[in-house]
C-alpha cells in the first residue's frame, strides 16, 4: 500500500503511529541569521539578501528562514569574515574583495582589474574552474560561496577635480572598494581608503577624500556623490563587473538536510539573477537623471588606461611570484578570458557595436 492510501485508510493519527508520515513533517525548523556588509538604503545588493530570504521561505513552507541584518546591526560590515569563522552567523552577504587585506585571492571572487565581465565572470565559476578553485581556498575560513548577483561593468568613480592623465592620480585620496585594484592604483600615486558606502559622502563633502568609486550609476545617485564630487569617470577598468556574494558557513550548511541545501541553492541563484536584472534594468535611467542634473561625465584617457593596465600586470606578477595559489587561479582566469575574448570578436562585439551606431 502506498502512502497515500495509508494516509486515506488509517488517518493522521495512524501515519504518525506507522512511522511513515510526511517528509514535510520530518523536517525540523531551521533558522539562520545573515549579516550583510551593506546597508538597507541599496535597494539592489541588500535587495538580494532580502530576495534570497523570502525565497527560502516560501520554497519551505515557512520551515527554513533566513532573516537578514544590514552593516553594522549584528556586527561592523567588514566583519563578516570573521563571524564566519568563529560560528557566530550562518550566511554573510558581502564583496569578497572587501578582504584581501587577509589574502589577495579573495579579489578573484568578485573582481580583478581587466578582469572577466558579468556573462564571464559567471561562465568561469559555474562552468570553468572558478568555483571549484575558490571555494578550495575559501575552506580555510569556513565557508562556500554562491552568488549574490553582479553589478555588471562599474564606473570609474566620483572626482572633485578633472583627471586627465596618469599624473593627475598622484596623491589623490580616493575611496576603493577593495583588491588588488587598490594596490595598482598606489602604484600611480593614489592614496587608496577602503570605508564603507555609507561614509563615503561625508568625506568627499569635507574633502578627507578627493575621489570615490563604489559601483554605477544606480547606486551612486540614490548616495549622492553628484552632489559633493561634480566628475564622473567611465569605464571602470577594476571592474569589468562585480560579483556581490553569499558567504554560507560550511558547518551550518553541511547540517542542512539534502532538501534544505537544494532550497538554499536555488534560492542563491534567483537572488543573484534578481540584483543583475535590477542593475541593467535601472542604471541608464539614473544615469539620465545624473547628466540631466549637470553631472560631467568623462572617459577615462587611453593613456590612463593604458597605466592602469601595466600598474595592475606588475601587481599580478608580484602576487604569482609569492603565492602558488595566487597564479594557479590568476592563469586559470586568464586562460578562460582569452577564450572569451576570442567568442567575443564573433558575437557580442561586433553586435553591440553595429547598434550603438544606429538609431532605434
Amino acid at each position: 500500500m502506498d502512502r497515500r492510501s495509508i494516509i486515506k485508510t488509517a488517518g493522521l493519527a495512524g501515519v504518525l503511529a506507522a512511522g511513515v508520515a510526511p517528509a514535510v513533517h520530518a523536517q525540523q525548523a531551521v533558522r539562520w541569521r545573515l549579516a550583510s556588509s551593506f546597508p538597507k538604503s541599496l535597494s539592489t545588493i541588500y535587495g538580494s539578501a532580502e530576495k534570497l530570504s523570502s525565497e527560502v521561505k516560501a520554497m519551505s513552507g515557512g520551515k527554513f528562514e533566513i532573516s537578514v541584518h544590514p552593516a553594522g546591526e549584528l556586527m561592523p560590515a567588514f566583519g563578516v569574515v570573521d563571524a564566519l569563522q568563529g560560528d557566530n552567523i550562518e550566511i554573510g552577504q558581502t564583496a569578497a574583495y572587501y578582504f584581501t587585506g587577509k589574502d589577495p585571492i579573495f579579489a578573484f571572487s568578485t573582481a580583478v582589474p581587466f578582469g572577466l565581465t558579468t556573462l564571464q565572470l559567471n561562465a568561469w565559476k559555474d562552468h570553468g574552474n572558478g568555483r571549484k578553485l575558490l571555494d578550495a581556498f575559501f575552506e580555510k575560513y569556513n565557508f562556500r560561496t554562491a552568488s549574490a548577483g553582479n553589478t555588471t561593468t562599474q564606473m570609474g568613480g566620483w572626482y572633485r577635480k578633472e583627471i586627465k592623465t596618469p599624473e593627475d592620480l598622484k596623491g589623490l585620496k580616493m575611496r576603493l572598494g577593495g583588491g588588488v585594484f587598490g594596490e595598482a592604483m598606489a602604484k600611480l600615486g593614489v592614496v587608496a581608503q577602503n570605508i564603507p558606502a555609507g561614509d563615503v559622502y561625508t568625506a568627499l563633502e569635507k574633502g578627507t577624500l578627493d575621489a570615490a568609486e563604489f559601483v554605477g550609476p544606480y547606486d551612486d545617485e540614490k548616495l549622492g556623490f553628484n552632489k559633493v564630487a561634480p566628475y564622473y569617470y567611465y569605464p571602470g577598468w577594476w571592474e569589468g563587473s562585480a560579483d556581490l556574494e553569499f558567504f554560507i558557513n560550511l558547518k551550518k550548511y553541511n547540517e542542512l538536510s539534502p532538501e534544505n541545501k537544494a532550497i538554499l541553492n536555488a534560492a542563491t541563484r534567483v537572488a543573484a539573477a534578481d540584483m543583475t536584472s535590477k542593475y541593467m534594468a535601472y542604471n541608464p535611467i539614473a544615469l539620465k537623471k545624473l547628466v540631466a542634473d549637470k553631472t560631467q561625465l568623462k572617459m577615462f584617457s587611453k593613456e590612463l588606461m593604458d597605466a592602469g593596465y601595466k600598474a595592475s600586470m606588475e601587481v599580478f606578477a608580484e602576487h604569482e611570484a609569492k603565492s602558488p595559489d595566487f597564479k594557479e587561479i590568476h592563469q586559470d582566469m586568464r586562460a578562460f578570458q582569452r577564450d572569451q575574448i576570442l567568442w567575443n570578436r564573433f558575437s557580442e562585439y561586433p553586435f553591440n557595436q553595429y547598434m550603438t551606431s544606429v538609431k532605434i
